[in-house]
């Protein structure tokens, strides 16, 4: 296991991971950082250090993700997905012709989950 990415939750449920590990009598070893592994004197501290960076970098990757998705708003881009432009009366028309959603979705190219969406909001 990669240290990195066994969790980035802070130093109290890193720790509380590992202590469930411990009790289950499961050892373990960083192939990335050899010098993590579940003995030695001073391994919660080690981990502690390392827990807090590791919660510290994830602040950093949301915060930056944050700010980005802000500067492209900001620049005019719009985010998410292209909305489909789905005729609900043909839906309906067509679903009390009795044609199956799936079909109908089918020859609109959607999803029929996405017809059901559109349904329920109107």
């Amino acid at each position: 296991m990669s240290w990195k990415w066994f969790t980035r939750e802070g130093t109290r449920k890193t720790l509380a991971y590992l202590t469930r590990l411990d009790a289950w009598g499961v050892a373990w070893r960083s192939y990335s950082e050899p010098f993590f592994d579940s003995c030695g004197i001073m391994r919660d501290v080690v981990i502690s250090i390392m827990a807090t960076l590791a919660e510290q970098e994830r602040i950093s990757i949301s915060e930056r993700t944050k700010a980005g998705l802000q500067r492209a708003r900001r620049s005019g881009k719009v985010l998410g997905r292209t909305p489909y432009a789905v005729d609900m009366d043909e839906v309906r028309k067509r679903q009390k012709a009795g044609e199956s959603l799936r079909g109908i979705a089918r020859d609109m190219g959607v999803s029929p989950a996405l017809l059901v969406k559109r349904a329920k909001a109107n």
